[in-house]
């Protein structure tokens, strides 16, 4: 007992002072120039790619994911700080607007001005299977910084070395070290979500660890925005024009990507009836392999989802289509996917929706494309939903539904991988996110960790730099109703 309570306190101690510090870095951060902010950014993502031989192997040793993707994960994460660069230069990201005042309007307007100022203290929980790119060093982290904002990251138990290290390499490159906090254990979740200093929290994970953290947010004295990843089937839609085999070998190689482990793997396949798409696909999976998994709770969550499946073989729900190779390890996953009528699988929902995360999926066969809209509004929120077809005219009935499901839509490609640009949406209706309008990929990540404050008659020596009269930084605004670059 007194083990626990030791324990406890120790986490406390870490938590507040890792908050507290930064916190106080945060007070002269975000009085920093853009442009300075913008260069230290870059001096981040140089870091990175400086210490690429020192960090790959500590994350090869905890992930397993091999040098050629953890590499390449490197050098993501590097050019996500050097696009945060940019767009503090290009300075669109404060919504600057001025209204000048109009005694003759109805009523008389004042003077108003308004920007976005940084939230304050982000807590960041890590990503399990991206342990630089949704980690440490990650997009939330980077647009934090961005923002004006400290940042406290909760490491992810599946590679503590690695987020060791990247906080190391990316502290050396701050002007106060402060600005990033990182702590560990399962604990210092719960005390980093209920630290009065902390305002915003994002998180990228498990429904049931966002739900927890909502909880604890719900319980706060002061209520904090959350922006959490918690979950997405991916429904990919096959019309009657697409290729068997084209279709078949692309979602096989997407499924089994990574071994499954990511929030884009498609989960929910819905194919014609005629033309043998289910069984290329059978026959595509058949041929892939599995293998290890990131932790050892991951591979459980997987073996729970797929005996979820198999019980509703047993019931008749769902019928085994294929099954590839685990692997030679010895606690390797093999890749599974199931299939079932249109009819049956809606039946079936909304259990047959649930994600499974890792390499899982079902094949929904249906007759008619006029029947898939009633089932496509029944499933639950996604990141993505695709449609493969030759023809646009084909998917057209479809749109509606589909813009309702995800907050990504892909033509004629699979959801995996996802671009780091300045249109990149990667959001979507619940369990997909918990703020649909948000993104947590992209340079509009960086308004989850901003709040708009508006001046009303203020002496002009007093405004933001952004908001005076001359606008000395030359930021775009809205002057009056017009967008003046």
């Amino acid at each position: 007992m007194s083990g626990d309570v030791n324990v406890n306190v120790n986490v406390n101690v870490n938590v507040d002072g890792a908050v507290e510090r930064a916190a106080a870095a945060a007070a002269g951060w975000r009085a920093t120039p853009a442009e300075e902010r913008a260069r230290v950014l870059e001096g981040v993502g140089d870091a990175l790619l400086k210490h690429a031989e020192e960090l790959w192997p500590v994350a090869h040793d905890e992930t397993h994911l091999g040098e050629v993707r953890l590499r390449g994960e490197i050098a993501r994460t590097a050019a996500q700080f050097r696009l945060f660069a940019e767009v503090l230069r290009d300075g669109a990201y404060l919504d600057a607007v001025v209204d000048h005042p109009d005694p003759g309007a109805t009523p008389p307007r004042p003077d108003v001005r308004r920007v976005n100022q940084p939230i304050g203290v982000v807590g960041v929980f890590s990503a399990s299977n991206f342990p630089f790119a949704f980690s440490v060093g990650g997009g939330d982290t980077v647009s934090a910084l961005a923002a004006g904002c400290a940042v406290v990251v909760k490491a992810h138990e599946g590679h503590p070395a690695t987020s060791d290290l990247t906080a190391s390499v990316i502290r050396r490159a701050l002007p106060d070290p402060g600005l990033l906090g990182l702590v560990h254990g399962f604990e210092a979740g719960g005390e980093l979500v209920r630290h009065p200093l902390v305002s915003a929290v994002g998180f990228t994970g498990s429904l049931a660890g966002g739900r927890a953290i909502q909880r604890i947010i719900d319980e706060r004295p002061d209520p904090i925005p959350f922006y959490g990843e918690l979950g997405s089937v991916n429904p990919v839609v096959v019309l009657p024009s697409a290729d068997p085999a084209a279709v078949a070998e692309g979602f096989a190689a997407s499924l089994t990507l990574g071994v499954g482990q990511f929030c884009t793997n498609p989960g929910l396949v819905f194919v014609p009836e005629d033309g043998g798409f289910d069984t290329a696909i059978g026959a595509a999976v058949a041929r892939t392999a599995g293998g290890r998994m990131l932790t050892a709770k991951i591979r459980e969550g997987y073996l729970r989802g797929v005996a979820r499946l198999d019980g509703r073989v047993e019931t008749g729900a769902v019928t085994a289509l294929a099954e590839g190779d685990a692997g030679p390890a010895g606690d390797a996953v093999a890749p599974r996917v199931f299939t079932a009528g249109l009819e049956t699988f809606a039946d079936g929902l909304p259990e047959l929706g649930e994600e499974c995360f890792g390499p899982a999926a079902i094949v929904v066969r249906y007759r008619d494309p006029a029947s898939l809209p009633a089932v496509l509004d029944r499933l639950p929120g996604s990141l993505t939903a695709t449609v493969h077809a030759t023809s646009p005219d084909e998917a057209r009935d479809l749109v509606p539904s589909l813009r309702r499901l995800a907050g990504r839509l892909v033509w004629n490609g699979w959801p995996t991988g996802v671009a780091v640009c300045w249109a990149m949406h990667h959001g979507g209706p619940w369990p997909a996110t918990t703020a649909p309008a948000y993104t947590s990929v992209g340079t509009a990540s960086i308004r989850r960790w901003l709040t708009p404050v508006a001046y009303q008659d203020w002496p002009d020596e007093l405004l933001p730099p952004e908001l005076r009269e001359d606008n000395p930084l030359g930021v775009p605004r809205r002057v009056d109703g017009r967008l003046v670059v």
